[in-house]
């Protein structure tokens, strides 16, 4: 049970089940307001670790923070990596997540990652809808090869949109 913040804006967290010797599993998304729900997921995994669960895995279907995953540039930190020890302390045992922004993320962590992709899924859909004139667009120069990789999956059209200075 998650209630709202206290007083002082600090959120509180009791679990209502028994947890003691079961496998917990936690669906919590980190997207914005990512440091909030970052910070009820830890507090979640906290309390499920210290109500005796022999097992925590927070199932992420977003990664907060996970384009921040390399140094590049000076005095910068890795924030990926951060919040893949603070998952690991708080005590997850496993991570479930989807359709991570670098598979190096995968690397930040100590514990099992299952990294699933939702494209397979969203290639089939598609395709039963029998679209024509499909095109997949893609802004920026970054992931013009998933963008590619896409359109010829779904066989369609590929543009993309250059941002001029």
């Amino acid at each position: 049970m998650l209630r709202p913040a206290v007083s002082d804006g600090e959120t509180f967290v009791k679990i209502e089940e028994m947890c003691a010797a079961k496998t917990v599993s936690s669906s919590q998304p980190t997207s914005p307001p990512t440091n909030h729900n970052l910070m009820e997921l830890f507090i979640m995994i906290d309390a499920v670790r210290r109500a005796s669960a022999t097992r925590i895995t927070p199932v992420l279907p977003f990664y907060g923070y996970a384009r921040q995953d390399r140094k590049d540039q000076p005095r910068v930190p890795i924030t990926a990596k951060l919040v893949a020890n603070l998952l690991v302390a708080a005590g997850a045992n496993r991570i479930l997540t989807m359709d991570l922004h670098a598979q190096q993320i995968q690397g930040f962590f100590d514990i099992p990652v299952d990294h699933l992709y939702a494209a397979p899924v969203m290639y089939e859909y598609l395709k039963t809808k029998n679209l024509t004139d499909l095109v997949v667009v893609k802004s920026g120069r970054g992931g013009v090869e998933m963008a590619h990789a896409y359109s010829q999956v779904l066989e369609c059209g590929l543009a993309i949109v250059a941002q001029t200075a």
